[in-house]
């Protein structure tokens, strides 16, 4: 029993030393701690900067508005490059949304710039501000394709106003009139050098 209270009692001698001579040298040095800076992830894997608004990412991030930190965030927590992050949160945040206000339109609105312009608006918005954020060149690869992608789904059978050939009639009349004024002009000239009014 002797053995355990001597054993115990040198264990708490020296915790208590220790305590207090780092509590001494930390006071005889002036030193402060300095608050830390942590991140915090809620369920949805994205980062929540902390109370002070500050986050800590080991990349750099476009701004540190709310929503960057967010986007930062998800790509470094899930251990993902920014560039193969960066189509997983196009699909998310942005097709996603696009696509489902297109389907909320009938096929035959989808044509109608005025019933989907504000929606490819938000898109183009919407993936400029991702690039932003993770500091990547806007417009990009990515983005190409996802607008050619886009308008071979929703837009394919849409009219467009392309350039066509005018009807027959239009292109016989636009031909065969020059041929018919050459002759004329052709005989306009010899006829005002036979009766001598070329010398001018």
């Amino acid at each position: 029993m002797t053995v355990t209270r001597l054993v115990f009692s040198g264990c708490f001698a020296a915790l208590l030393i220790w305590g207090c001579t780092t509590v001494v040298c930390l006071v005889d040095e002036k030193v402060t701690v300095q608050p830390t800076t942590t991140a915090v992830y809620n369920s949805t894997q994205t980062m929540i900067p902390d109370v002070t608004g500050q986050s800590s990412l080991p990349f750099a991030c476009g701004n540190n508005s709310h929503q960057c930190v967010h986007l930062c965030g998800f790509c470094h927590y899930n251990n993902i490059p920014t560039m193969e992050c960066l189509p997983s949160l196009y699909d998310h945040l942005c097709l996603s949304k696009f696509e489902t206000a297109m389907d909320s339109l009938n096929s035959s609105e989808w044509c109608i710039w005025g019933n989907v312009n504000s929606l490819y608006s938000n898109l183009s918005h919407c993936t400029e501000e991702i690039s932003d954020c993770l500091l990547i060149p806007w417009p990009n690869p990515l983005v190409e394709m996802t607008f050619v992608d886009i308008h071979s789904r929703f837009f394919q059978d849409c009219p467009t106003e392309e350039l066509s050939d005018p009807p027959p009639a239009i292109i016989l009349a636009l031909v065969i009139t020059p041929i018919c004024l050459i002759p004329v002009m052709v005989s306009l000239v010899v006829l005002k050098t036979k009766n001598g009014d070329g010398s001018s």
